[in-house]
């Protein structure tokens, strides 16, 4: 039976991260929480699962000429410098006052994607990415890599929330871009995680695995459908985010 649960939880994700390229943990660590595992060991068992997944989202994109590897790499080692803050302040920071402020920012960038979903082509902001842009990336990575040590949270939504305000890229590019920068933040948290004992790697594994194959299949579905309908799904998952944190602050 819990063979059985791990594997629809794997599917769940690697729709998710397909489609989205966000991160699994609002699936992984409510599902494993619940499953009797601790919040803590939840979360590295996440990192873990989109270590595995990412993978074969990034092949498809890659594969559709839809990664930027400049700025998977710029807002990527960002990121793994993060983690590693964020993994040791996991257990005496105060989350509180950090998911309020998440909450805050992915409800506007729900805003965001649904206004972009009416019109794909609308540019919310133009930067000049040869010198502002790349300044300020690396910068915010760093604080996305800090929400991954803490929370979890691999950046792969917020990694797409700092292209869409800092970057003019193609919808399906910054899902693939932003895939392969959540593999570095990913990794470096896991990493982390994994000296302390902090993961349950059967659970990981099973779950990761399948959403191995279920990322490679909704990856290659993302990149047939209209920026549109991306933007929406993208929308849709920035308004879940946004009520699943300020439900678990209140």
């Amino acid at each position: 039976m819990i063979l059985f649960i791990f594997i629809i939880i794997g599917i769940a994700v690697g729709a998710l991260t397909g489609i989205t390229g966000s991160s699994g943990v609002l699936i992984v660590v409510p599902a494993l929480s619940y499953l009797g595992l601790s919040f803590v060991d939840s979360i590295g068992s996440s990192l873990l699962v989109d270590v595995i997944t990412t993978l074969s989202v990034i092949f498809v994109y890659f594969r559709h000429g839809n990664v930027d590897i400049k700025t998977s790499l710029i807002l990527g080692l960002g990121a793994v410098i993060g983690a590693q803050i964020g993994s040791r302040l996991a257990f005496i920071a105060p989350e509180r006052a950090l998911e309020l402020v998440f909450s805050a920012f992915t409800a506007y960038m729900a805003y965001v994607s649904f206004k972009r979903s009416k019109n794909p082509k609308l540019n919310i902001r133009k930067i000049n990415a040869r010198n502002v842009a790349y300044i300020y990336a690396p910068l915010l990575s760093v604080l996305i890599g800090v929400v991954t040590g803490t929370l979890g949270a691999s950046g792969g939504i917020m990694f797409i929330a700092v292209m869409m305000l800092l970057f003019s890229i193609d919808v399906k590019r910054m899902i693939g871009t932003a895939t392969l920068a959540m593999l570095l933040s990913a990794t470096s948290g896991a990493v982390a995680y994994s000296i302390a004992d902090k993961i349950d790697f059967l659970a990981s594994l099973i779950i990761g695995i399948t959403a191995l194959f279920s990322g490679y299949f909704f990856a290659k579905l993302a990149n047939k459908m209209k920026p549109a309908y991306i933007y929406a799904f993208l929308g849709s998952v920035f308004v879940i985010v946004s009520i699943s944190e300020l439900a678990r602050v209140i």
